[in-house]
């Protein structure tokens, strides 16, 4: 793909005989918001490392700007914020920014001014004379998104950039991503609230033991599927199986039945075949999945966010 910012194709990496990432197989186009998400353990960590090239892929290819991954002038086009991070702690905090401004060689009289504007943007101007050790775990992941914005990137890679944050905060980096957005700027997000990533993302990834299975424009993912509330009585293990024809998810937990559809249309049929097969319907109430529920359904409950 030609305008593509990230193109990867069957990475892989191995430590030992341990396999972190089997198969990461994807490609992020310029401009758009594009969220990663898997549970604990599936290998986004070391995806995202790959990507930087902080860890070495054991096989496959991949991409920043058409530039392999190991090009080092390709990472000055990159913002990185790290989901865990040791910073400075002796540091002020526009000290910490003017340090990063300095390995970014930047010209100091536009240091000063961009250090300025995004003390603003975090909303830490007041707090920028205070040494880091006194920030509190929100206005640490505040000043860390500062950090990845400094140079003005063109992909903004965020891990877990709301981790800490109260609802104000989140908030301010859900805004912050949108001027990225508006501004062209490619951002890739991992992000274990999945409300945060159905408010920003354009596309999503789903990965699970190291493989990508799946990836959507979340628009279409989200409202392409309904989820069904059943309340019925008497239904009988043969009458559950034939449920299957229509939908892939079936559930029941007493008299509530949960089953997700694929369209709307499927409904008057689903409620005749229910009292043809002896159940006793109550109520049948659609609505559309949200992302956990697909979370859920794709990758399993073997593993949490």
């Amino acid at each position: 793909m030609p305008d593509a910012v990230i193109q990867t194709s069957h990475l892989r990496k191995l430590y030992g005989d341990k396999v972190a990432v089997s198969d990461l197989s994807l490609s992020v186009e310029r401009g758009e918001v594009f969220g990663f998400l898997g549970p604990n353990g599936a290998g986004k960590t070391t995806s995202v490392k790959m990507l930087l090239h902080l860890v070495k892929p054991s096989g496959g290819e991949g991409f920043l700007f058409g530039q392999p991954l190991s090009e080092p002038m390709v990472r000055r086009r990159v913002g990185f914020m790290p989901e865990h991070f040791r910073f400075h702690d002796w540091l002020r905090g526009e000290e910490f920014l003017a340090l990063h401004a300095d390995l970014y060689h930047m010209e100091k009289g536009l240091a000063r001014k961009r250090i300025a504007e995004l003390l603003d943007l975090v909303g830490l101007r007041p707090h920028a004379h205070k040494k880091l050790g006194e920030y509190s775990k929100g206005m640490l992941q505040r000043i860390g998104l500062a950090q990845a914005l400094l140079n003005q990137p063109e992909l903004v890679i965020l891990d877990e950039p709301t981790s800490g944050l109260d609802p104000v905060g989140r908030r301010l980096v859900r805004d912050i991503i949108r001027d990225l957005r508006q501004r062209g700027t490619t951002v890739f997000l991992n992000s274990h609230l999945l409300s945060e990533v159905e408010i920003t993302c354009d596309r999503v990834a789903f990965i699970k033991h190291g493989e990508v299975i799946r990836i959507s424009a979340l628009q279409t993912l989200v409202e392409g599927e309904l989820s069904v509330q059943v309340r019925a009585r008497n239904l009988l293990p043969e009458a559950l199986q034939g449920l299957e024809r229509w939908s892939r998810n079936v559930r029941l937990d007493g008299e509530n039945l949960t089953l997700t559809l694929a369209s709307e249309a499927d409904l008057p049929e689903i409620n005749r075949y229910l009292v043809e097969q002896g159940a006793e319907v109550y109520a049948l109430r659609p609505q559309h999945v949200s992302l956990e529920d697909l979370f859920i359904e794709i990758v399993g409950t073997d593993g949490g966010l």
